[in-house]
């Protein structure tokens, strides 16, 4: 059925920085319907469950669990339906899942599983989902990058992380950084704003509880901080930022390609 609500799919959102988003979006307005992506159906509802326990009270847009893995063709394509069926249109798309593999696995394995999330399932999941977000107002599609991607800052002497390897995801974030370019581009004459955004290091369970309580004590910022950079992209705070060429910073601004 159509709505008036305003439609938000944030993929990977059953913990991190998804999760988040999820929170500060429904507390920010009774506009919204989120749509919390998983691609566990299981920990969607259990990430659902977690929410209305917490903060129950403070919750004012609508939520409801949609079961999308971004490497699975079948599972993108039922969400689409499912998203088409209750609302007929899309506004936002946050682009939010992603990983980091590391070398338990050979060089070249670990490349293709950064390169299938990061990069061909965010296209496949967009691309399928265009035809929804062509049906909204003023529709945003948001990729969540990483500064690690950046080739500039990847040959900055003084750039803070440039110690840091891990060679399959920065190539896999520059890479979804050009996809972000060519959709800007291609979706441009719809009136569709596109945009990578940085969220900074922060606190998440891309490398599993190992890695969280190692970025917990490296201090890593807290993720409600780019889940409310989010918000203010979503309610169209930052659209100067857009207009700019480059990544969106969590802390405004843009940064470098």
């Amino acid at each position: 059925m159509a709505s008036n609500k305003t439609v938000v799919l944030i993929t990977g959102a059953n913990s991190g920085i998804g999760y988040e988003t999820v929170l500060a979006l429904s507390e920010a307005s009774a506009e919204f319907h989120i749509f919390l992506g998983s691609r566990s159906i299981e920990k969607g509802q259990k990430a659902l469950e977690n929410l209305q326990l917490a903060h129950g009270g403070s919750l004012k847009g609508s939520i409801s669990v949609l079961q999308i893995d971004v490497t699975n063709q079948d599972s993108i394509q039922a969400a689409k339906e499912q998203i088409n069926t209750q609302f007929e249109k899309l506004d936002v798309l946050i682009n939010n899942a992603g990983v980091i593999v590391y070398q338990q696995v050979d060089k070249l394995t670990a490349l293709r599983q950064a390169f299938e999330t990061n990069v061909f399932g965010q296209m496949i999941v967009t691309e399928t989902l265009e035809p929804l977000l062509k049906k909204a107002i003023k529709p945003y599609i948001i990729y969540v990058s990483s500064e690690q991607g950046s080739i500039t800052k990847r040959l900055d002497p003084n750039f803070e992380h440039r110690a840091i390897r891990g060679e399959s995801y920065r190539m896999s974030k520059a890479a979804l950084n050009m996809l972000v370019a060519c959709h800007r581009y291609n979706y441009a004459e719809w009136g569709c704003r596109v945009l990578a955004f940085n969220p900074a290091w922060c606190v998440t369970n891309l490398t599993g509880e190992q890695g969280r309580e190692m970025r917990l004590k490296g201090g890593a910022r807290n993720p409600r901080e780019p889940a409310a950079a989010l918000v203010d992209i979503v309610l169209g705070r930052r659209d100067g930022d857009i207009e700019m060429n480059g990544m969106v910073d969590v802390d405004g601004g843009v940064l470098p390609w």
